[in-house]
């Protein structure tokens, strides 16, 4: 399945997803090695680490850039999709040179699918769903 969006951050990247229904905080709501820690998260506990990290957008402070930049720069996180990218985001998958591509209906998207993100066209390929 092929959903078009809007590119917002360059590359190509393939991964395995995972999907929170809730808007996501990079401040405090994941460790540096990619483990989510907000309590209030529907990912509590989980890693997105070697994911692409499928969320509706992004809330909280300015230094969630940063954050996401550091999460690329260890090669934690692999690519982005969001209903509706936010800067926060945007500009953290920017610098880091991470695949975002938004205005995708993310509902469509589940933990576990392969996904294809291509930033340079805006298109996310669902390749396969592992689900059971």
């Amino acid at each position: 399945m092929e959903l078009k969006g809007r590119g917002i951050s360059k590359g190509k990247i393939e991964g395995i997803a995972i999907v929170s229904k809730k808007p996501f905080s990079f401040l405090g709501g994941v460790d540096k090695e990619g483990n989510v820690i907000d309590k209030n998260s529907d990912l509590y506990g989980q890693s997105i680490k070697d994911k692409i990290f499928v969320f509706p957008y992004g809330k909280g402070s300015t230094v969630g850039s940063y954050v996401i930049y550091g999460l690329a720069k260890r090669g934690i996180l692999k690519g982005i999709i969001n209903k509706e990218c936010e800067t926060i985001v945007a500009t953290g998958a920017i610098l880091g040179g991470i695949p975002l591509v938004d205005k995708i209906d993310i509902e469509k998207i589940k933990t576990g699918d392969k996904i294809l993100i291509d930033g340079d066209k805006g298109i996310v390929k669902i390749l396969s769903n592992d689900n059971k």
